[in-house]
C-alpha cells in the first residue's frame, strides 16, 4: 500500500516555473475578487476599506500627507492594479513564472487586507464567528486568502 502525496498549491519545477494546483471555482473567485478590487481602486480610491493598502505616510501632518499622496498615490494604485491584472490573467493558468507568482502573492495579500479591514480583524480576535453569523462567509474568505498567502510565501521561500 503506497502513500499519496497531495500536491502543494504551487510546486516549483526543475525549470524554475511554478505549477498552480487550484480548483476552477477558486480560480473564478480570485479573478472576480481582482475585478472587484480594481473597480474599487478606480471608482472610490478613498473607500475606508482600502486604508490598509495605502496607509498614511504622514498621518500627523495633513499637508505633508496631501503632498505625499499627490506625488505617489497614482503610482501606488497603478502598482496594485498591475498585481491584480497578473492575478486575473493567471487565474486560469497552471504554469507561472516567479515574477507572476510574486505579483499573485501581492494581489492576494491586498485582497486579504481589504477583507480584513472591512471585518475590522485584529490580533485580538478569537477567530471567525459561528457559521450562522452574518459575517461568517466573509471570515471564510479571509481565512482562504490567508491560506493562499501562506502557501504562496512558503512556495517562494522553498
Amino acid at each position: 500500500m503506497g502513500f499519496f502525496r497531495r500536491p502543494q498549491l504551487l510546486e516549483r519545477g526543475a525549470d524554475g516555473r511554478y505549477a498552480l494546483h487550484l480548483g476552477e471555482g477558486k480560480r473564478r473567485l480570485l479573478a472576480s475578487l481582482a475585478d472587484q478590487l480594481e473597480s474599487l481602486l478606480t471608482e472610490d480610491p478613498a473607500d475606508p476599506g482600502l486604508r490598509r493598502l495605502f496607509p498614511p505616510a504622514h498621518a500627523e501632518d495633513p499637508r505633508l500627507q496631501a503632498e505625499w499622496e499627490a506625488m505617489l498615490g497614482d503610482d501606488l494604485r497603478s502598482a496594485r492594479r498591475a498585481q491584480l491584472d497578473v492575478l486575473r490573467s493567471t487565474a486560469t493558468r497552471t504554469d507561472l513564472d516567479e515574477a507572476e507568482v510574486t505579483a499573485w502573492m501581492q494581489a492576494v495579500n491586498a485582497l486579504r487586507l481589504v477583507v480584513g479591514t472591512r471585518l475590522d480583524v485584529s490580533e485580538d480576535d478569537l477567530g471567525p464567528p459561528d457559521r450562522d453569523h452574518p459575517e461568517a462567509p466573509a471570515y471564510a474568505l479571509y481565512d482562504f486568502l490567508g491560506w493562499l498567502l501562506e502557501r504562496t510565501v512558503a512556495s517562494l521561500s522553498a
